[in-house]
Protein backbone atom coordinates (compact mmCIF):
# COMPACT_ATOMS: atom_id res chain seq x y z
CA UNK A 1 0.00 0.00 0.00
CA UNK A 2 2.90 2.35 -0.45
CA UNK A 3 1.54 4.69 -3.41
CA UNK A 4 3.73 6.64 -4.70
CA UNK A 5 1.99 10.36 -4.33
CA UNK A 6 4.88 12.53 -3.10
CA UNK A 7 5.74 13.03 -6.75
CA UNK A 8 2.57 14.29 -7.99
CA UNK A 9 1.95 16.61 -4.83
CA UNK A 10 5.26 18.39 -5.15
CA UNK A 11 4.44 19.60 -8.87
CA UNK A 12 1.19 20.51 -7.49
CA UNK A 13 3.04 22.28 -4.80
CA UNK A 14 5.87 24.08 -7.50
CA UNK A 15 3.25 25.12 -10.41
CA UNK A 16 2.78 28.82 -10.31
CA UNK A 17 -0.75 30.63 -10.64
CA UNK A 18 -0.43 32.36 -13.88
CA UNK A 19 -1.20 37.04 -12.95
CA UNK A 20 -4.74 37.39 -14.14
CA UNK A 21 -4.99 40.91 -16.28
CA UNK A 22 -2.58 43.80 -15.92
CA UNK A 23 -0.71 44.95 -12.72
CA UNK A 24 -1.66 48.56 -11.41
CA UNK A 25 1.59 49.96 -12.95
CA UNK A 26 1.21 48.41 -16.01
CA UNK A 27 -2.48 50.47 -16.20
CA UNK A 28 -0.58 53.57 -15.29
CA UNK A 29 1.98 53.47 -17.95
CA UNK A 30 -0.25 52.59 -20.86
CA UNK A 31 -2.66 55.59 -19.78
CA UNK A 32 0.48 58.61 -19.62
CA UNK A 33 1.13 57.33 -22.49
CA UNK A 34 -2.42 57.82 -23.73
CA UNK A 35 -2.26 60.91 -22.64
CA UNK A 36 0.62 62.34 -23.95
CA UNK A 37 -0.23 60.75 -27.40
CA UNK A 38 -3.56 63.05 -27.13
CA UNK A 39 -2.20 66.05 -25.58
CA UNK A 40 0.27 66.17 -28.68
CA UNK A 41 -2.87 65.39 -31.54
CA UNK A 42 -5.03 68.37 -29.64
CA UNK A 43 -2.72 70.85 -31.18
CA UNK A 44 -2.47 69.28 -34.39
CA UNK A 45 -6.21 69.16 -34.64
CA UNK A 46 -6.53 72.99 -33.35
CA UNK A 47 -4.66 73.86 -36.14
CA UNK A 48 -6.24 71.93 -38.88
CA UNK A 49 -9.29 73.54 -37.96
CA UNK A 50 -8.09 76.60 -37.90
CA UNK A 51 -7.01 76.21 -41.37
CA UNK A 52 -10.24 74.71 -42.31
CA UNK A 53 -12.10 78.12 -41.05
CA UNK A 54 -9.69 80.29 -43.26
CA UNK A 55 -10.35 77.85 -46.37
CA UNK A 56 -14.02 78.68 -45.63
CA UNK A 57 -14.01 82.13 -44.86
CA UNK A 58 -11.89 82.38 -48.40
CA UNK A 59 -14.32 80.36 -50.25
CA UNK A 60 -17.70 82.34 -48.73
CA UNK A 61 -15.71 85.60 -49.81
CA UNK A 62 -15.78 84.51 -52.90
CA UNK A 63 -19.11 83.42 -53.33
CA UNK A 64 -20.45 86.52 -51.72
CA UNK A 65 -18.13 88.36 -54.53
CA UNK A 66 -19.90 86.55 -57.14
CA UNK A 67 -23.44 87.15 -55.37
CA UNK A 68 -22.90 90.74 -55.56
CA UNK A 69 -21.53 90.73 -59.04
CA UNK A 70 -24.72 89.04 -59.99
CA UNK A 71 -26.68 91.42 -57.70
CA UNK A 72 -25.26 94.56 -59.73
CA UNK A 73 -26.03 93.10 -63.34
CA UNK A 74 -29.72 92.43 -61.91
CA UNK A 75 -30.78 95.53 -59.88
CA UNK A 76 -28.18 97.83 -61.70
CA UNK A 77 -30.30 100.78 -60.42
CA UNK A 78 -29.41 99.92 -57.15
CA UNK A 79 -26.17 98.89 -57.98
CA UNK A 80 -24.03 97.10 -55.40
CA UNK A 81 -25.82 95.30 -51.66
CA UNK A 82 -24.38 97.46 -49.10
CA UNK A 83 -25.20 94.56 -46.99
CA UNK A 84 -25.35 90.88 -46.74
CA UNK A 85 -29.22 91.01 -46.04
CA UNK A 86 -30.26 92.30 -48.92
CA UNK A 87 -28.20 89.74 -50.53
CA UNK A 88 -30.04 86.54 -48.79
CA UNK A 89 -33.66 85.61 -48.32
CA UNK A 90 -35.31 82.62 -48.50
CA UNK A 91 -36.04 80.52 -51.66
CA UNK A 92 -39.67 80.27 -52.29
CA UNK A 93 -41.17 82.68 -50.27
CA UNK A 94 -42.21 84.95 -53.41
CA UNK A 95 -40.15 86.58 -56.11
CA UNK A 96 -36.56 87.99 -55.92
CA UNK A 97 -36.59 91.69 -54.61
CA UNK A 98 -33.54 94.64 -54.02
CA UNK A 99 -34.30 93.54 -50.67
CA UNK A 100 -34.27 90.12 -50.53
CA UNK A 101 -32.53 88.66 -53.81
CA UNK A 102 -31.77 85.60 -53.06
CA UNK A 103 -28.26 84.62 -53.83
CA UNK A 104 -26.60 83.62 -51.03
CA UNK A 105 -27.27 80.92 -48.36
CA UNK A 106 -29.98 82.66 -45.77
CA UNK A 107 -27.98 81.55 -42.72
CA UNK A 108 -24.84 83.59 -43.77
CA UNK A 109 -26.78 86.50 -45.09
CA UNK A 110 -28.80 86.53 -41.91
CA UNK A 111 -26.42 86.32 -39.16
CA UNK A 112 -22.95 86.91 -40.80
CA UNK A 113 -21.25 84.59 -39.26
CA UNK A 114 -19.41 81.17 -41.01
CA UNK A 115 -17.21 78.63 -39.83
CA UNK A 116 -15.48 80.95 -36.88
CA UNK A 117 -15.95 84.00 -39.34
CA UNK A 118 -17.99 87.46 -39.17
CA UNK A 119 -18.68 89.01 -42.63
CA UNK A 120 -19.60 92.36 -43.56
CA UNK A 121 -19.99 94.89 -46.21
CA UNK A 122 -18.74 97.86 -45.41
CA UNK A 123 -17.35 101.32 -46.89
CA UNK A 124 -20.76 101.53 -49.72
CA UNK A 125 -19.71 104.24 -51.84
CA UNK A 126 -22.82 105.35 -53.38
CA UNK A 127 -24.29 108.38 -56.23
CA UNK A 128 -27.22 109.64 -56.14
CA UNK A 129 -28.58 109.64 -59.86
CA UNK A 130 -32.45 111.08 -60.35
CA UNK A 131 -32.71 111.15 -56.66
CA UNK A 132 -32.29 107.20 -56.13
CA UNK A 133 -28.93 105.65 -54.31
CA UNK A 134 -26.70 103.62 -57.01
CA UNK A 135 -24.24 101.73 -54.74
CA UNK A 136 -20.99 101.49 -56.53
CA UNK A 137 -18.09 100.13 -54.31
CA UNK A 138 -17.94 98.18 -51.20
CA UNK A 139 -15.66 96.64 -48.98
CA UNK A 140 -16.21 93.15 -48.06
CA UNK A 141 -14.33 91.59 -44.61
CA UNK A 142 -13.84 88.41 -42.76
CA UNK A 143 -12.41 88.51 -39.85
CA UNK A 144 -12.18 85.53 -37.08
CA UNK A 145 -15.08 85.61 -34.11
CA UNK A 146 -12.05 84.68 -31.81
CA UNK A 147 -8.77 85.14 -33.63
CA UNK A 148 -6.20 82.48 -32.51
CA UNK A 149 -8.96 80.00 -31.75
CA UNK A 150 -11.66 80.18 -35.03
CA UNK A 151 -8.98 81.88 -37.33
CA UNK A 152 -5.41 83.88 -37.88
CA UNK A 153 -5.83 85.88 -40.35
CA UNK A 154 -8.39 88.64 -41.37
CA UNK A 155 -9.60 88.11 -45.31
CA UNK A 156 -11.00 91.27 -47.17
CA UNK A 157 -12.09 92.06 -50.94
CA UNK A 158 -13.70 95.02 -52.84
CA UNK A 159 -15.84 95.25 -56.00
CA UNK A 160 -13.08 94.94 -58.17
CA UNK A 161 -13.08 90.82 -56.34
CA UNK A 162 -9.44 89.40 -57.66
CA UNK A 163 -7.87 87.43 -55.23
CA UNK A 164 -8.58 88.10 -51.71
CA UNK A 165 -6.30 89.77 -49.58
CA UNK A 166 -5.74 89.19 -46.08
CA UNK A 167 -4.37 90.54 -42.79
CA UNK A 168 -1.78 88.68 -40.51
CA UNK A 169 -3.16 89.78 -37.06
CA UNK A 170 -6.66 88.75 -37.93
CA UNK A 171 -8.04 92.10 -38.51
CA UNK A 172 -9.24 94.14 -41.47
CA UNK A 173 -6.56 95.81 -42.18
CA UNK A 174 -5.71 93.81 -45.31
CA UNK A 175 -2.86 94.52 -47.19
CA UNK A 176 -1.21 90.72 -48.20
CA UNK A 177 -2.07 88.77 -51.44
CA UNK A 178 -2.82 85.41 -51.07
CA UNK A 179 -1.11 82.24 -53.50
Amino acid sequence: MNRKTLPADCRRARRTVAPNGFTLMELLIVIAVILILMLMAMKTIGSMKIRANELSAINSIRVITSAETEYESTYGANGYACDLKSLGGIPGSGLPTPTSAQLLDNDLASSGYKSGYLFKISNCEKVTVNGTDRITGYVLTAVPASPGKTGNRGFCTDQFGGNPKYDPAGGANCTQSLQ
